[in-house]
C-alpha cells in the first residue's frame, strides 16, 4: 500500500517548484501587479535605470577626455554654427533640434493624457505627431552628422579643428541618443497603429501609452544633458 501511494503522489518539491515558474509566468503575461506597479511600468523603470547608467558613463568619460586633454578642444560656437545669409549662426541647428524633442514631449503628454480618459483616437494621433516630430529630430542630425564629415572632415578618428577625441566622443554619443530616438519612434508609431486598431479595447487598460510616455520622456531628458554638456560647454 505504502508504494501504491508513493507512486500516486510524487514529492511535492518537484510539483511546487513547477507551479511557482507557472505562476510567475502567468503573473507576467497578465500584466499582474507587483508593489502596486504593473510588471510593465516595473520593466521600464529597470530599463531606463540601466540606461541611466550607461549614458551617465559615457557623459563622464567625454568630461574626463576634455579635461585631460593637452590639445585645444574645437568651439562648439563654431563647430555648429550654420550659414544663414552669408552668416554663421552659433547653435542654430542644435537650438532647432533641441525645440523639437521638447516639443515632442509636451505631445506625449498629452497622448497619455487622452489614454488616462480611453480616448484612442485622439491618443493614436498624438503619438503619430510626437513620432514625427522624433524623426524631424533624426533627420536633422543625420544634417548635422553629414555637414561635419563632409565639409568640415571631423570623423570618429580624427578631427582637423583641434583634439582628436572630439569626433569620438561626439559621434558616440550623439549617435548612441539617436538609435534611441529611432527605436522609440517605432516604438510609438507600433502602439499607436494598436490602439486605432483598437487592440486594447476588450480590456480598457492603456497603461502602454503611459509605458512608451516614460521611455519618451527620458530619451528628451539625456538630450538635454547631452545639450548643455557638448553643445554649450
Amino acid at each position: 500500500m505504502n508504494s501504491t501511494v508513493s507512486m500516486t503522489h510524487p514529492p511535492s518539491t518537484p510539483v511546487g517548484a513547477v507551479a511557482g515558474w507557472r505562476g510567475l509566468v502567468t503573473d507576467w503575461s497578465s500584466d499582474r501587479e507587483a508593489f502596486h506597479v504593473s510588471w510593465g511600468k516595473a520593466m521600464m523603470w529597470i530599463f531606463l535605470l540601466s540606461d541611466t547608467f550607461v549614458f551617465s558613463c559615457f557623459l563622464i568619460g567625454y568630461m574626463t577626455v576634455r579635461v585631460s586633454t593637452t590639445v585645444p578642444w574645437p568651439n562648439p560656437s563654431q563647430v555648429f554654427a550654420l550659414n544663414v545669409g552669408g552668416a554663421d549662426v552659433p547653435l542654430l541647428l542644435i537650438a532647432i533640434m533641441t525645440f523639437v524633442l521638447i516639443s515632442s514631449s509636451g505631445t506625449m503628454a498629452m497622448a497619455v493624457n487622452c489614454a488616462s480618459r480611453r480616448d484612442r483616437i485622439n491618443a493614436a494621433a498624438l503619438m503619430i505627431a510626437t513620432a514625427t516630430l522624433g524623426e524631424t529630430f533624426v533627420g536633422m542630425q543625420a544634417f548635422e552628422w553629414s555637414k561635419l564629415i563632409l565639409h568640415e572632415g571631423v570623423l570618429p578618428w580624427g578631427n582637423p579643428m583641434g583634439a582628436a577625441q572630439f569626433g569620438s566622443a561626439f559621434f558616440m554619443i550623439t549617435g548612441f541618443h539617436g538609435l534611441h530616438v529611432t527605436v522609440g519612434v517605432i516604438y510609438l508609431l507600433t502602439v499607436a497603429t494598436r490602439l486605432l486598431r483598437g487592440r486594447y479595447e476588450q480590456t480598457g487598460n492603456y497603461q502602454i501609452v503611459e509605458i512608451a510616455g516614460l521611455y519618451w520622456h527620458f530619451v528628451d531628458l539625456v538630450w538635454v544633458f547631452i545639450f548643455a554638456l557638448f553643445y554649450l560647454w
